[in-house]
């Protein structure tokens, strides 16, 4: 089974939580991250000026915060394919007890 590897190209945010993101095969795709921000990794992001100190990691080729949060690229190329799988533990992010 082989990984596709995509880089991420440029991003742009198109919301308070949302980002249009490019990719080097020329896909660009509208992602609302707000339903997964949750948990100790992602919810911090919550916070609109977290959220917008994203950035595009050089090396990796994929979007990064301060925080550590960050997603693998194939997972945002193929967003509509894992977007259920992230809602669904993020709920169970939000109910997990410290």
């Amino acid at each position: 089974m082989s990984h596709p590897i995509f880089r991420i190209t440029s991003f742009g945010q198109t919301g308070a939580y949302s980002l249009r993101v490019s990719f080097d095969d020329g896909l660009s795709r509208t992602i609302d991250f707000e339903p997964i921000l949750a948990g100790e990794l992602f919810g911090p992001l919550r916070d609109p000026k977290v959220f917008a100190e994203v950035k595009l990691d050089a090396e990796v080729h994929t979007l990064v915060w301060p925080s550590g949060a960050d997603f693998d690229p194939a997972t945002l190329h193929d967003w509509p394919e894992h977007e259920a799988a992230f809602k669904a533990a993020a709920e169970r992010w939000s109910h997990a007890v410290a």
